[in-house]
């Protein structure tokens, strides 16, 4: 079901794998968050890709974990963090996922992320894989 719809997402919208800067993802098993690396299409091997990651500080003094060098997973802390509220669990991603486009996570921060996917599972076996971008505002000249 990730898989289907993180692919419909990214036909839809034009966008790949390699545009996203940020994702939260449905980790109420940690086995699960490295599933979901391979059904949303971050890579093959999920184990490799994390094991290939880096620890980098961000601008506002925090530090965040990049799979394969370059995503970053959760970096709310995931739903185990929050103890994994039903019901809420989509909306603490998605505002995490707006804080982090409009810059406004702190010491969370990806710096410069301009596209953000949010990967959640419900009861009865339902998955929603949305797919967030950074408006591009252009200068306009006062006449």
């Amino acid at each position: 079901m990730a898989k289907r719809g993180a692919d419909k997402c990214y036909r839809d919208s034009g966008l790949k794998p390699t545009d996203v800067d940020v994702l939260e993802v449905h980790d109420c098993f940690s086995c699960n968050e490295l599933l979901m690396y391979e059904a949303l299409g971050l890579t093959d091997d999920a184990v490799h890709a994390f094991n290939s990651g880096i620890w980098r500080r961000n601008n506002n003094g925090g530090s965040l974990y990049h799979i394969a060098d370059k995503w970053v997973v959760n970096p709310s802390g995931g739903l185990e963090s929050k103890g994994h509220p039903i019901g809420a669990t989509g909306l603490a991603q998605c505002a995490e996922l707006v804080m982090q486009l409009r810059g406004e996570a702190g010491k969370r921060q990806v710096d410069g992320a301009k596209v953000a996917m949010q990967h959640n599972f419900g009861i009865g076996g339902a998955a929603v894989v949305t797919l967030y971008k950074k408006p591009e505002f252009t200068h306009r000249s006062k006449l």
